[in-house]
């Protein structure tokens, strides 16, 4: 099947009990068994539940793997992945990631023995000598967080695994979601989702994600799902659920709109740069019209006028909403390096405080970017008064 066609139906099916389309919300933290040890397929909800079996499903077909876990958060996925490695192990990561994957490696799980380094791994030659012996994991996020970089899943994959067979390639595929990008099919072994962005789509929930090629790796998470217990509930199951049948959609709109924005801005002269994968500027426009299906919905762009002018803008803007988080039906401005990122300050990670990121909405683009022209214009008619006084 397609995967419009996936989104919609696959690890759902009709309520045998009442007929119902809709996967239940199987709101119940226990149940019934018929004897001692005699479940009808589940005996606790940390351990499963009938809606989150269905997302988990759902999602693994999307994404071409062979199982899906859910999780309370992106970050509990995130969390639950690092718990495969031992004290000693090498990450090798990229130097552009989402601030608090960054707060994770760095301020907890270096106390617990791990080791991190960060490479540009748009250059795979930087991947490669960033390698070591005890390389166990490779962290890529393509597009990056937040400054939407495109790595080459399918060289680096290649890389790793010529290193060495048991090092896992872990992509967060949270920003192109598998309608635009399968990482699984371009060799790596672990994908990570942040559900609270795209794949909920309604700014309603918060969940993660985890899909695997491989079954023993599964079983490891799984353990360590019910062990560590940080699994999201049937409601926000249900939620998430709900959001995938319209992904496509939405893609394609929010794909739509973001492409016309970014042309936009690149031709005001107080925008210094515009980072969008599928604009003809972007340095990796051609990886990125590989290995994905549309640009996303997701532009940055760097103010001219520094910091303050870019705090300007964000603070006057009437549709976008100054907010953090991303990919709902509602757009988005934020300010990464005294928002999302900020546990990245004074860290090689450290983003241009005058960087604006934007998840663009599903609203008409001829409103948003009047919005954003009208904006521009204040920050950098105020920021000139400010200087010139």
């Amino acid at each position: 099947m397609k995967f419009e066609t996936q989104a919609i139906h696959a690890g759902q099916h009709s309520d045998p009990a009442t007929g119902a389309v809709m996967t239940p919300i199987y709101q119940t933290s226990t149940y019934k068994q018929d004897g001692v040890g005699k479940q009808r397929g589940y005996e606790y909800s940390r351990t499963g539940n009938p809606t989150r079996a269905a997302l988990e499903a759902c999602i693994a077909v999307l994404e071409g793997g062979q199982s899906g876990l859910a999780f309370a958060s992106g970050m509990a996925a995130t969390d639950t992945v690092l718990r495969l490695l031992a004290p000693g192990d090498h990450v090798l990561a990229g130097n552009d990631i989402y601030g608090g994957t960054f707060r994770l490696f760095d301020k907890e799980y270096r106390r617990y023995g791990l080791e991190f380094s960060y490479v540009d791994t748009t250059d795979t030659a930087q991947v490669e000598a960033g390698l070591r012996a005890n390389t166990r994991m490779v962290w890529l996020e393509t597009p990056t967080n937040p400054l939407l970089n495109v790595s080459d899943i399918q060289s680096v994959a290649g890389i790793v695994h010529a290193h060495n067979a048991d090092t896992l390639l872990v992509v967060d595929n949270t920003f192109a979601t598998p309608y635009l990008q399968r990482p699984l099919e371009l060799g790596a072994d672990i994908v990570v989702h942040s559900t609270t962005k795209y794949l909920g789509g309604h700014s309603d929930v918060v969940g993660g994600a985890v899909v695997v090629r491989h079954a023993p790796i599964h079983e490891r998470l799984a353990f360590l799902q019910n062990a560590a217990g940080a699994v999201p509930g049937p409601m926000d199951c249900f939620l998430v659920l709900r959001g995938i049948k319209t992904l496509p959609v939405r893609m394609d709109r929010h794909a739509q709109n973001a492409a016309a924005i970014a042309a936009f801005l690149a031709g005001r002269l107080n925008v210094a740069r515009v980072l969008y994968p599928f604009h003809a500027s972007h340095p990796q426009v051609d990886v990125a019209r590989r290995q994905m299906r549309n640009g996303g919905g997701m532009v940055s762009f760097i103010h001219k006028g520094g910091a303050e002018a870019a705090r300007r803008l964000v603070e006057h803007t009437r549709i976008f909403t100054l907010a953090e988080s991303l990919g709902g039906v509602e757009s988005l401005i934020e300010i990464p390096a005294a928002m999302t990122h900020a546990s990245t300050a004074n860290s090689p990670l450290a983003v241009d405080p005058g960087l604006v990121r934007l998840s663009v909405g599903l609203e008409h683009e001829a409103d948003l970017i009047a919005d954003l022209e009208r904006a521009l214009s204040y920050s950098s008619n105020n920021t000139v008064k400010q200087q010139t006084s």
